[in-house]
C-alpha cells in the first residue's frame, strides 16, 4: 500500500515539472534539459512503485489499470522526448496536451488506489477468499 502512496506523490511532484515544460513549449522555448531529465527520473520511479505496488496485491484489478494507463503516459513521454526534445524541435502542443491527461488520469486512478478502494492484498480482486483454498 505504501508504494502506491509514494508513487502519488512522486507523480504530483513529477506532474509539476511538467506544467512548467508544458508552459515554456507552448510560449516557443525549448524546455530545459534538467527538469526533462528530473520528469523523466521522477516518472520512471513512480512507474516502478506503481508495478511493485499492483504486483504485490495492492488495488486488484483498478491498480493494474492504472498501471497500464500510466505505462501509456510514459510512452508518449518518450515520444515526445525521443524525437523532439533531442532534436530540439517543439512538440506539437496537442501531444503535450494528450500525454499530461493520459498521466492525470493515470494518477486520479492510483489516488482511487491508495486512498479510497484501499483493496486488502489477501483478497481477490476484492472478493473475499477463505485462506485454506488458495
Amino acid at each position: 500500500m505504501q508504494f502506491a502512496i509514494y508513487a502519488v506523490g512522486i507523480f504530483v511532484v513529477a506532474a509539476l515539472g511538467g506544467l512548467f515544460m508544458a508552459h515554456r513549449i507552448m510560449n516557443g522555448n525549448l524546455a530545459p534539459w534538467f527538469v526533462s531529465f528530473v520528469h523523466l527520473g521522477l516518472g520512471v520511479a513512480g512507474l516502478v512503485l506503481t508495478f511493485l505496488a499492483v504486483t504485490a496485491g495492492v488495488g486488484g484489478t483498478m491498480g493494474f489499470v492504472a498501471l497500464g494507463v500510466l505505462a501509456a503516459a510514459a510512452v508518449g513521454g518518450l515520444v515526445l522526448l525521443l524525437p523532439m526534445h533531442l532534436r530540439k524541435k517543439l512538440a506539437p502542443n496537442w501531444t503535450i496536451i494528450v500525454h499530461a491527461c493520459v498521466g492525470g488520469l493515470g494518477v486520479l486512478l492510483l489516488l482511487l488506489v491508495a486512498f479510497v478502494l484501499n483493496i486488502d492484498p489477501n483478497l481477490a480482486d476484492g472478493v473475499a477468499v477463505a485462506p485454506n483454498l488458495r
